[in-house]
């Protein structure tokens, strides 16, 4: 098999080159999925841990008192990485529409949601970039992909 980018004029290269970037773009957003599917487990089952707490940065009393909103959100970040998951299925399966939808769907709430996380909380620039950089580089490489 020629390298993508390699195999020379025509068609076939031009597949192989959208292949490959929507390979890419599958693997970030699973890479983002499972990222989320982690915070789902901090904000939803071990909030009140002390692992959790330090990663948060709240005392055992904030953690408390925040705990039902944690587990709430938990959900939605476990919601979020399901999205993504049956998008990557569905392309893996031949549905390329439906499942980039649903990719874009997933991943797109997710860059979303890092990008409101910086602007309301610049302290937490570190914790937006961790949580938006995989679906934000899913974002580009599926765009790539389908406009090849």
């Amino acid at each position: 098999m020629t390298p993508v980018g390699l195999s020379g004029s025509g068609a076939a290269g031009l597949f192989e080159q959208e292949d490959a970037m929507i390979t890419a773009a599958l693997i970030f957003a699973a890479l983002a999925a499972l990222l989320h599917v982690y915070i789902f487990t901090m904000e939803s089952l071990t909030w009140t841990s002390p692992r959790t707490r330090a990663t948060f940065g709240t005392t055992p009393e904030e953690a408390e008192i925040n705990k039902l909103l944690a587990f709430n959100q938990g959900f939605y970040n476990l919601f979020l990485a399901i999205v993504a998951g049956v998008g990557i299925a569905g392309i893996a399966m031949g549905h390329k529409a439906v499942g980039g939808a649903l990719i874009f769907a997933g991943v797109g709430s997710m860059a979303a949601a890092a990008v409101v996380l910086l602007l309301s909380a610049p302290d937490k620039a570190r914790a937006a970039l961790t949580q938006g950089a995989f679906p934000a580089i899913a974002i580009v490489l599926l765009i790539l992909g389908v406009a090849s």
